[in-house]
C-alpha cells in the first residue's frame, strides 16, 4: 500500500535541504520497499509569489488528502513588507490551525560527534536528550481580539489574547505523559502561573491528569527559571511540555545546546497521528543558494516522518543510523564545522548520508 508524502519545500534554502532529504527518502523507500509517492506544493513566501497568498487552497486540500506532510523553511525579508495577514509565516500558522496540528514534537539530542560545537561545556550537555512537546494551535498565537488600534489620546496600542481552553490543555498534556512513558517516565511543565491566569488553569489541568500516569512523574517549573535551568542543568529534563509561545522560545533555546539548530527535527501531529514534519531552524536567507545549508535536521524530520506517521520505524532507526556514521566520518557543514573536521556543503553532506544508508 502506498504512502503519500505532500513536500512543500518552501523559501531560501528550503528547497536546497528539501532536495536532500528527498534522496534520503529515495534511498529508504528502494531499500525497505516503502512504497513512498511523493507529490509537491507551494506554502509561504513561495505561494505568495506564485499564487499571492501564503496558503493557496490546493496546498490545503492537497495536505488532507496525503498521509505526511514534509516542509522545508518558510518566511524571509523578501516579504516583509506584504501586508501582515499575508505573511509566509501566517501560511504556517494556518496549515497548522485548519489540519489541527496540535502537538509539536521537538527533540534536543546532542550527537556525541558534536559535544565540542555546543555553547556548552562537553560535561554540561554530554548525553543530553529532552523532548520538548509544544502546545501548537492555541495560546496567544491564536487568541482573540488581537490587533493594533489607535486610542483616544492618538496613541497606538498592540494587543493579543492569551488563553488556553482545558481541552487543549488536557489534549496537550496527554500526549506529553504517554511520550514520557516510552522515555524516562518524567514530565516538566513550564508555566506562569504566577502571573498569568490562563497557565493557572495550564497548571490545573495537568495535576487533574497525572493521576492517569502513576508511573510518570510530573513536576512543574516557572518559564523563566525554566530558561535558566536549560542553560544551567539541561540534563535535568526529559519531557517538557509547556504552551505555545514558551515552547517557540524554550525549544530554540534548547537547540542551541545541541551545537546547531541545524541538527534539529520536529514533528506537528494531530489528534490521529498524522503529520508535518519540519526543520526546527529558518530559512537562512545569508546563505540560501551557497550550498551552506545543513540538510540534517530535515533528514532526522524525514526518520520522525516514517517513525510517528508512517509506521516504519526500521526506515527512521536506519537513517539516523546513516546520520550519526557521517558524523563519525567527520563530515561537516559549516554550522557544525570544527577543527580537525572536514568541511562539505549541502548536497555533499545529503549524498554521503545516502552513501552511508547504502553501506
Amino acid at each position: 500500500m502506498s504512502k503519500k508524502i505532500l513536500v512543500l519545500p518552501g523559501d531560501y534554502i528550503g528547497p536546497e535541504i528539501m532536495a536532500e532529504a528527498v534522496k534520503v527518502l529515495a534511498a529508504v523507500d528502494t531499500q525497505f520497499g516503502l512504497g513512498l509517492e511523493l507529490e509537491y506544493g507551494l506554502l509561504g513566501g513561495a505561494a505568495i509569489d506564485e499564487t499571492g497568498v501564503p496558503l493557496p487552497d490546493e496546498t490545503l486540500e492537497r495536505a488532507g488528502a496525503v498521509d505526511a506532510i514534509l516542509l522545508g523553511a518558510v518566511g524571509g525579508p523578501k516579504w516583509d513588507n506584504v501586508e501582515r495577514h499575508l505573511r509566509p509565516e501566517r501560511g504556517l500558522l494556518g496549515i497548522r490551525s485548519k489540519l489541527g496540528l496540535f502537538g509539536n514534537l521537538r527533540p534536543a539530542i546532542l550527537y556525541p560527534q558534536l559535544a565540542d560545537a555546543s555553547s556548552l561545556k562537553p560535561e554540561i550537555v554530554s548525553g543530553l536528550d529532552i523532548l520538548i512537546v509544544r502546545e501548537l494551535t492555541g495560546g496567544i498565537y491564536f487568541g482573540e481580539p488581537r490587533g493594533i488600534r489607535t486610542l483616544e489620546n492618538g496613541e497606538r496600542e498592540g494587543y493579543n489574547t492569551y488563553k488556553y481552553s482545558e481541552s487543549e490543555v488536557r489534549r496537550i498534556g496527554h500526549l506529553a505523559f504517554e511520550l514520557a512513558r516510552k522515555r524516562n517516565k518524567k514530565v516538566c511543565s513550564v508555566d506562569k502561573a504566577n502571573v498569568l491566569e490562563a497557565t493557572v488553569l495550564w497548571r490545573e489541568v495537568m495535576e487533574e491528569i497525572a493521576p492517569e500516569y502513576p508511573d510518570v512523574e510530573l513536576t512543574h517549573m516557572y518559564v523563566d527559571n525554566a530558561s535558566m535551568q536549560l542553560v544551567m542543568r539541561p540534563k535535568q529534563f526529559d519531557v517538557v511540555v509547556t504552551g505555545n509561545m514558551f515552547g517557540d522560545i524554550l525549544s530554540d533555546t534548547a537547540a542551541m545546546l545541541t551545537g546547531s539548530i541545524g541538527m534539529l527535527p520536529s514533528a506537528s501531529l494531530d489528534k490521529d497521528g498524522r503529520g508535518m514534519y519540519e526543520p526546527c531552524h529558518g530559512t537562512a536567507p545569508d546563505i540560501a543558494g551557497q550550498g551552506k545549508a545543513n540538510p540534517l535536521a530535515t533528514i532526522l524530520s524525514a526518520a520522525m516522518m516514517l517513525r510517528y506517521t508512517l509506521a516504519s520505524p526500521e526506515a527512521a532507526d536506519a537513517i539516523e543510523a546513516a546520520v550519526s556514521k557521517v558524523l563519525d566520518q567527520g563530515l561537516r557543514t559549516p554550522d557544525i564545522h570544527s577543527e580537525g573536521t572536514q568541511l562539505v556543503g549541502t548536497v555533499e553532506m545529503g549524498e554521503a548520508v545516502v552513501a552511508a544508508l547504502a553501506s
